[in-house]
C-alpha cells in the first residue's frame, strides 16, 4: 500500500474490517455493502488542496527571463501573489523557472521563496525538472540522474513532497524510437527503471518522492505508466496522473487505473491533450479522485494549445473555479 495514502480512509476501513471480524466470530451477519458504503462516504467527505502549476505561465516567465517584458514581468515570486489573490492552497514551482536553471537556485533564493509562500499561506505541492531517459546515450541519462538528485535536495529545502520527472525524449519532433538507437521497449523500460530507482533512493534519504509523469510518447497508457513505476521497484517512486496525456480512446479509464497509486496530479483543461477542444469532465474526474482514496494536492495546469492569444491571467481563475465547483458537487 502506498504510504502517502495511509490516511483516515485507511483507518476507517481497517476499523470496519476488525469490527466485521468480531461480529462474525460471534455468529452475527455482517453487511459487506454497508462497509463499502462507509468507505465511499469517507471519500466523498475528503477535502482537497488545489495547487497552481507554474507552467501555466511558461511563456510569460520565459519572456521575463529574456528581458522581453516591459511590465516587470512574471516570476515565481510574483506568482505567489497571484496564488494568494485567488486563494490557491499551494503552488508547484517548476524547476525551469528558478533563476539559473538547470543549475540549482541559491539557498538564499530558496529561503526567500519559501518564506514569502509561508507569509501568504501558500504551501508547496511539488516541483519538476527536465530530463531525458529514453535515449540510448548513457552519458545523457547519467547526467539526468544527477540533475534529479540535485533537485531532490532543492525540493527538500522547499518542503516539496515530490519531484516531477519525465520518461520521454523532451525533444521536439523526436520519438523514443528515434533516440533509443534500435533498443526494444523492454530494454528502454529497463534502463529507465534503473535510473528511476537510483533517483528514488536519493529521494528516500531526503524524504522526497520521485513522481513519473505520463507525458510524451513512451507512456501513453495507464498500464505503461504503472509498469514503469513497478519496474523501478521503490515506494519512493510513484505515478503522477497527467489528465491530458493518456493517448487512448477513453483516458478516464487510464486515469482511474492509475489514480489509487498517484503521488501527485496534473489536472488539465482537456482530457485528450491540449489540441483537443473537448473540455475535461471535471465531475467525472473528481469522482475518480475521491474513489481512489487520494488525499494529496491537486495541481491545475492550463496550456495555450492553438490559442495564440492565450492569457493565463484570464484563463486560470475560471478554470480554478470550475475545479472548486466539481470538488463541491462531488462531496
Amino acid at each position: 500500500m502506498n504510504p502517502i495514502n495511509l490516511d483516515r480512509r485507511d483507518f476507517l476501513k481497517r476499523t470496519a474490517l476488525l469490527s466485521a471480524a468480531a461480529l462474525l466470530s460471534a455468529g452475527q451477519a455482517t453487511n459487506a455493502v454497508a462497509l463499502a458504503g462507509a468507505d465511499a462516504a469517507d471519500g466523498a467527505a475528503r477535502k482537497y488542496k488545489i495547487s497552481l502549476n507554474a507552467y501555466c505561465f511558461n511563456k510569460q516567465m520565459n519572456d521575463t527571463a529574456k528581458g522581453l517584458r516591459k511590465d516587470g514581468g512574471v516570476t515565481l515570486m510574483s506568482l505567489l501573489n497571484f496564488c494568494a489573490k485567488y486563494k490557491f492552497d499551494a503552488i508547484d514551482p517548476t524547476g525551469y523557472f528558478f533563476p539559473g536553471y538547470p543549475k540549482v537556485p541559491s539557498d538564499q533564493y530558496v529561503k526567500d521563496f519559501k518564506q514569502k509562500a509561508a507569509d501568504l499561506g501558500i504551501e508547496i505541492s511539488g516541483t519538476g525538472v527536465r530530463n531525458q531517459f529514453t535515449t540510448a546515450d548513457k552519458a545523457v541519462r547519467a547526467a539526468a540522474v544527477e540533475h534529479i538528485k540535485e533537485w531532490v535536495e532543492v525540493a527538500a529545502k522547499l518542503g516539496a513532497p515530490v519531484v516531477r520527472v519525465f520518461a520521454d525524449t523532451q525533444m521536439k519532433s523526436m520519438t523514443w524510437h528515434d533516440v533509443a538507437a534500435g533498443a526494444t521497449r523492454e530494454q528502454v523500460q529497463a534502463w529507465i527503471a534503473a535510473d528511476l530507482h537510483e533517483c528514488a533512493e536519493a529521494g528516500k534519504k531526503a524524504g522526497v518522492r520521485i513522481g513519473v509523469q505520463n507525458h510524451g510518447d513512451f507512456l501513453q497508457t495507464g498500464e505503461q505508466l504503472l509498469a514503469l513505476v513497478d519496474a523501478a521497484g521503490s515506494e519512493w517512486c510513484g505515478p503522477i496522473v497527467d489528465t491530458g496525456y493518456f493517448k487512448t480512446p477513453d483516458p478516464y479509464v487510464d486515469i482511474e487505473l492509475v489514480a489509487p497509486r498517484a503521488v501527485n496530479w496534473q489536472i488539465k483543461q482537456h482530457a485528450f491533450g491540449e489540441a483537443n477542444p473537448a473540455p475535461i469532465d471535471l465531475l467525472r474526474l473528481m469522482r475518480i479522485v475521491r474513489k481512489s482514496g487520494y488525499s494529496g494536492y491537486l495541481p491545475i495546469e492550463t496550456l495555450p494549445g492553438k490559442d495564440k492569444n492565450y492569457d493565463p491571467f484570464a484563463v486560470v481563475p475560471p478554470f480554478l473555479e470550475q475545479v472548486r465547483d466539481a470538488i463541491k458537487q462531488t462531496a
